[in-house]
């Protein structure tokens, strides 16, 4: 059985790849990237189907932030000439995350700049969360505000927050290099924090700042341990005025074979493609959508992103649809479990009969699977796609939803 065939039959039985076959995915050529789309995208529709879920952007604080993440424009003594305003009052708050949800988002993601917040900042949070579902009943809010004191997630929890994000972004190995301000330990701390408050624990990576394979794979395999219910894979926005403005890492092909080994690697969490996806997967989004289950709708945090009705078009032309807010995004295992799978030993979470579909013999994609001969070639500068947001949140025009 080659390759790809065995990733789709240990994603279907929920068991975790060896790194040796997480790398093997993304040292594939060119020319077996839809191969290894088409692989990934068998066990992406096994546990979600053709499904879509929506997720919208508010940034509730902008700029200004004393952290020195390098990939950040928010970050301390960033050039970029981003938006900058303190804390939005819960009924602007409330009145972006509208636009957001009438374009089709299930989920509102509640973002602040900071190293993380003070009592104060929950409480400002927990009545910006209670504005904005005394107007949606059946929205999830996921907060995500940095690092969490002892106390705070539970607070959050207790005011009507569902989920928080706190992304790895990279490996531990070199945490130190695109962060100084704060630890790798620390983030992990916060992730653990939100699992035991009994927040859904959104957790994900950057892809593009220069990493190697290693580290990829590293980050990924961390965030399985972690065993968040959704994954959002950003890639790298080389903001100038940071310094990562010139790493330029990325290509097309990259980013799918990236977002293939996620999904081999998690295959039943909430894999979302959030920033940094119109900038290098460009015309090969909607090819993303057979690995991811995800995405924002919209504008991000100080980008903007693609018209929120070409995403809706994007979608529904590529053959999927938009998961609707009555719908369960996890599978049944992770629902009932309160959590996921995890991966408690070497082999993942074992065989589970019960939940796969066995070996699937010829189920698999056919033919060999080819190695990258020469190193791979990063992509042009597009500087030209890189837009800072001017609308919405913080400004008195029209959001993009």
């Amino acid at each position: 059985m080659d390759l790809l065939n065995t990733l789709v039959d240990k994603g279907l039985r929920r068991e975790l790849p060896t790194r040796d076959e997480a790398l093997a995915v993304l040292a594939t050529s060119d020319d077996d990237v839809l191969d290894v789309v088409a692989a990934a995208g068998k066990v992406r529709r096994h546990w979600f189907g053709r499904r879509v879920k929506l997720n919208y952007l508010v940034n509730l604080k902008s700029g200004l932030c004393p952290e020195d993440c390098s990939y950040c424009s928010q970050r301390l003594g960033s050039k970029a000439d981003i938006l900058k305003y303190t804390w939005l009052k819960p009924d602007q708050a409330s009145q972006a995350a509208a636009a957001g949800l009438a374009g089709g988002a299930k989920r509102v993601c509640l973002v602040a700049s900071g190293r993380g917040p003070t009592d104060r900042d929950v409480d400002r949070v927990s009545d910006t969360i209670k504005a904005i579902k005394d107007q949606n009943e059946n929205v999830e809010v996921c907060a995500c505000l940095g690092l969490l004191s002892d106390g705070q997630a539970e607070r959050l929890r207790e005011a009507g927050a569902d989920a928080y994000n706190h992304n790895l972004n990279t490996s531990e190995g070199t945490y130190g290099d695109i962060t100084t301000t704060h630890t790798y330990a620390d983030r992990v701390d916060t992730v653990q924090k939100a699992h035991a408050a009994g927040l859904s624990a959104c957790s994900g990576l950057i892809a593009g700042m220069g990493e190697s394979d290693e580290d990829l794979v590293d980050v990924v395999y961390s965030l399985r341990e972690l065993d968040p219910d959704s994954v959002p894979v950003n890639f790298l926005i080389p903001f100038e005025g940071t310094p990562l403005a010139k790493e330029w890492n990325l290509t097309p092909q990259r980013c799918l074979r990236i977002l293939a080994m996620v999904r081999f690697v998690c295959p039943d969490v909430e894999v979302r493609i959030a920033g940094g996806r119109e900038v290098h997967l460009r015309t090969m989004q909607p090819l993303a959508l057979n690995l991811a289950n995800s995405i924002f709708l919209g504008d991000y945090l100080t980008s903007e992103g693609q018209a929120g009705k070409a995403d809706l078009e994007m979608i529904a032309d590529a053959g999927f649809e938009v998961e609707g807010a009555g719908e369960v995004t996890l599978p049944e295992h992770r629902v009932t479990a309160g959590g996921g799978c995890g991966a408690h030993a070497e082999a993942g979470c074992g065989s589970h009969a019960d939940a796969g579909c066995g070996s699937h013999e010829g189920g698999g994609v056919c033919g060999s699977v080819r190695v990258q001969a020469k190193e791979e070639q990063p992509s042009e500068a597009r500087t030209d796609l890189v837009a800072v947001r001017r609308r919405g949140a913080g400004t008195d025009l029209a959001p993009n939803a």
